[in-house]
This record gives C-alpha cells, sequence and structure tokens, in this order.
C-alpha cells in the first residue's frame, strides 16, 4: 500500500529521471478528490488521446468535456517527448476495472485477462495520457516512448514498484485499446531496463 507522492515529490521524481517537465496551471491542486478518495496508489497507466497537436492534446486533458470533467489524466506526454503536468489527486482516466487485474499489479505478477469493471481505478492509478491518434498507424515516436518509460520508472522507482506495476488502459478495462502501436511487455521491457 502506497500514499500517493506529493505534488512536490511527484515533480521531482519525474525531473530526477531526466525528463523535461510542463507545469500546466494549477495543476497541484486541481483534482476529483470531491468525487472520492485519491490512493493507495499501487501502479501507473499508460494511455493515448486519440487527439493530434499538443496545444489541444494539453487543453482537452485538463480540462476533459460536459461528458468527462478533467483533469483526466495526470500527465501528458506529447509527441517531443515533454510531460505536461495537468493534475495532481483523483483524475478521470482509468475508470472502473477488473478487481483481479489489481491484485495482480499489487502482487507485480503477470496480468490476468480483464473481463469485468467492479473496481475503481482512478482511486488507485497514476495516469498519463500519451499523444496518439490511437489507429495503429500514427506513429509513436522515439522521444516520446523514451519519456513514457521514464516517467513509468520514476514513479516505479519513488514506491519501489517494479515494471509488473505499469499498465495499458486495455489491460484495465473490457473494451479499451489504448495505447495501440506498441505492446505493453515491450515498454516493461524498457522501464525495466531503467529501473537496473
Amino acid at each position: 500500500m502506497s500514499a500517493p507522492l506529493s505534488a512536490d515529490r511527484f515533480i521531482h521524481a519525474l525531473r530526477a529521471e531526466g525528463l523535461t517537465v510542463v507545469e500546466v496551471g494549477g495543476w497541484r491542486t486541481h483534482n476529483r478528490n470531491h468525487k472520492g478518495a485519491w490512493g493507495p496508489v499501487h501502479g501507473v497507466m499508460l494511455h493515448h488521446t486519440v487527439t493530434h497537436g499538443t496545444a489541444y492534446t494539453v487543453r482537452l486533458c485538463r480540462d476533459g468535456d460536459e461528458a468527462l470533467p478533467g483533469p483526466l489524466c495526470h500527465g501528458v506526454i506529447t509527441k517531443d517527448g515533454r510531460v505536461h503536468l495537468v493534475g495532481h489527486g483523483r483524475a478521470n482516466h482509468a475508470g472502473a476495472g477488473d478487481s483481479d487485474v489489481l491484485a495482480a499489479v499489487i502482487a507485480e505478477k503477470r496480468l490476468p485477462p480483464d473481463r469485468q469493471a467492479d473496481t475503481d481505478g482512478n482511486r488507485h492509478f497514476y495516469g498519463f495520457e500519451c499523444e496518439n491518434l490511437g489507429d495503429g498507424e500514427d506513429p509513436w515516436p522515439p522521444a516520446q516512448l523514451d519519456a513514457m518509460a521514464r516517467a513509468s520508472a520514476a514513479l516505479c522507482r519513488a514506491h519501489a514498484w517494479s515494471a509488473r506495476s505499469v499498465i495499458g488502459h486495455l489491460e484495465w478495462q473490457p473494451g479499451k485499446i489504448d495505447p495501440k502501436g506498441f505492446t505493453m511487455s515491450s515498454m516493461r521491457d524498457r522501464i525495466e531496463e531503467r529501473l537496473k
């Protein structure tokens, strides 16, 4: 069981991993904590945005829309490899997912198939939205993939987690396909290398 990092520790962990971090507005207090608890945290979840363009993507992930208010993640990782912090606290990114997957993340074991949506993921996961159209054709630049691995490793390092604590949205919630265009297994390999 891990308490979420403070905003100061969160940004310090990212910068210590060599990331370029952009602070967006009052990200430190922008959250959905009035909708439920944030924590204990058990892992990191990666997503793709189905958007194009840094300014639009960051704004959408910070503000959300009428159907899903922001923040939609904690950090937006853009094509250039920068991490834009848009929230700290509970964020609308994970939704309901599989309790068996959460148990495997906590135990740092191989993930079972996600078959049900019975557990609040917004409470238990840090979330990074990664700028990509999500069509399997939009490229993932090396700088962006590297930043995704670094951001995930930063939080794993801070919490003494292994790379098995990092999952994709598609591994959590039935019907989700993100992130698309690489495998989460290959991303966990990258993270594991960083953690060495």
